[in-house]
């Protein structure tokens, strides 16, 4: 982290809630500074004007215009559905693209961005956050040096209970993505990390989902309540991946290797919790009674950017990396669009395995031109504006029926709490 820029990026933001924290890093950061911000909400914009009125920026609610504005890169804070037609549309236009989560909705949104990115030539990359955490990024180092040898089982865990927030990420919207999405769609914060960690392609998977679904029905939500994807890993090893709503919050991984394991603090051990890394590995694969035992926080956990950046810290390192690879750092470490649809497609691919009775499903490779072919013209999702045909259901047992006095409800929280 000590290469200084000779040249500041130009960067534009589209999402003043979620993109608030790259903002942040562009105002502090010594390659990046921040030009434009758009969104389609004015409320958003008017706080935005305000925040920013001391500052040389540049506010548009149209995003077509917004791409026409002169500057280097774009972030993606905009809805987790859109972000793949945004990218697009950004390279297009000759920016370099950071997407929040979710990459894309479908396979023919997967097969255009992969496209588009190797047409252009621009860096895209995938800001999956979790990665950047300081015990599983601690993880990844120590796993490339072979520290507990070749992976064999991995859990990762994001368990968000949202009910306390859904008027704040909803606004009341019935057809806000939240509402319409399915329980293994925003699957990469839990599994993101494992992928990061052993740069292993996901080759297959089996889905499941959680039915008991009270808290989200009286929220709006129509999907299941939480999502598990069993994953294959191409050189064998399984990975467990869990997340959705259950009532109490996790934030966990755990990597088991040949000569080894390491794991990141539980929440409710109140010990370090992700800024700790627990490390039991042996010299060698069957060296029993070898095992070095380490348990400590990461320089990473101790750092200012860790205290002042949201998710322990993860904001600033994963916009801090993909401006350096814009400069050319040969050392930035950014999730590319291969890997970013590595953590996306077992999520995908799990819902279809869940509809199809938990019957396994194999995980297309789209490095391979042959097999994007395939899939090209699929648009099976449950966003009834991009689906056309194949809409799917939303919940495994069909997409039920809200009364619109829930949304209603919903709405008049987030009026109450946005005027205040």
């Amino acid at each position: 982290m000590e290469h200084k820029a000779s040249k500041k990026i130009r960067v534009g933001v589209i999402g003043g809630r979620r993109g608030h924290s790259m903002m942040k890093y562009c105002q502090v950061a010594d390659n990046a500074e921040l030009v434009a911000i758009c969104d389609f909400r004015d409320d958003v914009l008017d706080e935005m004007r305000n925040e920013f009125k001391d500052h040389d920026i540049a506010f548009f609610k149209d995003y077509d215009e917004f791409l026409t504005y002169d500057m280097d890169a774009v972030v993606l804070a905009n809805y987790a559905n859109e972000h793949a037609p945004f990218a697009i549309k950004a390279m297009k236009s000759g920016k370099h693209v950071f997407s929040e989560v979710l990459p894309v909705q479908t396979m023919k949104e997967a097969v255009e961005l992969i496209e588009t990115v190797e047409q252009t030539g621009l860096v895209y990359a995938y800001g999956e956050n979790y990665c950047y955490m300081a015990a599983p990024y601690e993880m990844r180092k120590l796993y490339k040096e072979g520290k507990i040898g070749e992976l064999e089982y991995a859990e990762g865990e994001y368990v968000h209970n949202c009910e306390p927030i859904w008027p704040e990420i909803t606004y009341g919207e019935e057809d806000h993505w939240r509402n319409n999405m399915y329980a293994t769609f925003y699957c990469t914060h839990s599994l993101g990390p494992i992928i990061h960690i052993s740069s292993l392609r996901p080759v297959s998977v089996t889905g499941f989902v959680g039915q008991k679904n009270e808290r989200n029905l009286r929220c709006g939500s129509k999907a299941d309540l939480f999502g598990i994807e069993m994953v294959t890993l191409e050189n064998g090893a399984i990975v467990k991946s869990i997340h959705g709503g259950l009532y109490k919050n996790s934030i966990w991984y755990t990597v088991y290797g040949s000569k080894g394991r390491m794991e990141c603090g539980r929440e409710d051990a109140r010990d370090g919790h992700i800024d700790k890394i627990y490390v039991n590995s042996d010299d060698y694969s069957g060296a029993y009674g070898s095992e070095k035992y380490e348990a400590y926080q990461p320089d990473q956990a101790s750092s200012e950017n860790t205290a002042k950046f949201g998710h322990g810290g993860s904001d600033f390192y994963s916009m801090y990396n993909f401006i350096e690879k814009i400069l050319g750092n040969e050392n930035a470490d950014t999730i590319d669009v291969y890997e970013a649809l590595d953590m996306f497609l077992p999520g995908m691919f799990a819902y279809r395995s869940a509809l199809n009775g938990g019957k396994p499903m194999a995980i297309p490779n789209l490095r391979d031109k042959v097999v994007r072919e395939i899939w090209r013209n699929d648009t099976a999702c449950t966003d009834p504006k991009v689906a056309g045909d194949m809409l799917l259901p939303t919940s495994v047992s069909g997409t039920p029926d809200i009364d619109p006095a829930v949304y209603a409800h919903i709405k008049s929280i987030w009026d109450t709490k946005k005027n205040k």
